[in-house]
């Protein structure tokens, strides 16, 4: 993605808060996306949901199939209503709401000493097991980078230490990342 204008950010997430509204108050998904150059491309996004400083759902896409407005205000909804680690968001919590959106580079294979805490997100493959965590992940929790691996297979379902398998594949990607204010 390239560098965004104030204008491209806040259109980003006004879109991400009217996805979010339209899946609580309607039960519905937001099919009007505004026809701006800012939502057309493909590439991989995550929304984070936090209400009252706390984390209330977070879900995404890697590999886009749709517009980046189409991925935004899809991830959005599930967010509040498909994350499994929650229940589904009520209407009285859209006044607490903050929206975090993740704009992903493209994946690349990287070996584990090359990780950069605070610049990389990370996704470990093996098999039918994925798993992904956000570069302010590592950050957030103050993790190093083994902690960090072992953190991103567990989310993938493997053993904490399933990184150092040879059949595991390490993907890293970078985010530009978007907050309301």
């Amino acid at each position: 993605m390239q560098c965004l204008s104030d204008i491209d950010r806040k259109s980003i997430l006004d879109l991400a808060r009217q996805a979010v509204a339209e899946a609580v108050c309607h039960k519905r998904l937001l099919t009007e996306i505004p026809k701006l150059e800012v939502f057309e491309p493909r590439c991989g996004v995550f929304v984070t949901l936090h209400v009252r400083g706390k984390l209330r759902g977070c879900i995404g896409v890697i590999e886009p199939k749709e517009t980046l407005g189409e991925s935004i205000a899809r991830s959005a909804a599930s967010a509040a209503f498909d994350d499994p680690r929650f229940k589904p968001m009520e209407a009285e919590e859209l006044s607490h709401l903050r929206i975090e959106v993740s704009l992903l580079s493209p994946l690349q294979r990287i070996d584990p000493e090359q990780i950069e805490i605070g610049k990389h997100g990370l996704l470990v493959e093996q098999g039918i097991h994925r798993g992904l965590l956000l570069p302010q992940v590592a950050s957030e929790h103050h993790l190093g980078r083994e902690e960090f691996l072992r953190g991103t297979c567990h989310k993938a379902g493997l053993p904490p230490d399933d990184w150092k398998a040879p059949e595991t594949r390490i993907y890293a990607f970078t985010c530009e990342i978007l907050n309301e204010p």
